[in-house]
């Protein structure tokens, strides 16, 4: 049960790092932008841009509180 339950847990920890990596802000960034383009898309509203511009966007910020850090 121990060698399971460490799979599981190094399973899950793997996971946290490959989408979280560093900057929890950009996950959380594209979490929100994949909620509104679901939330436009239930309404009929084209919004297939808003995830591709949230990203540019986020990047962008990411990399200037890197350069500054």
């Amino acid at each position: 049960m121990k060698l399971i339950w460490s799979w599981l847990v190094g399973f899950g920890r793997f996971w946290y790092r490959f989408i979280v990596g560093d900057d929890w802000t950009v996950a959380a960034a594209v979490a929100v932008a994949l909620l509104i383009t679901a939330l436009l898309n239930a309404q009929s509203v084209p919004a297939w841009w808003v995830v591709p511009v949230t990203v540019v966007v986020i990047i962008g910020v990411s990399l200037r509180r890197a350069s500054r850090a």
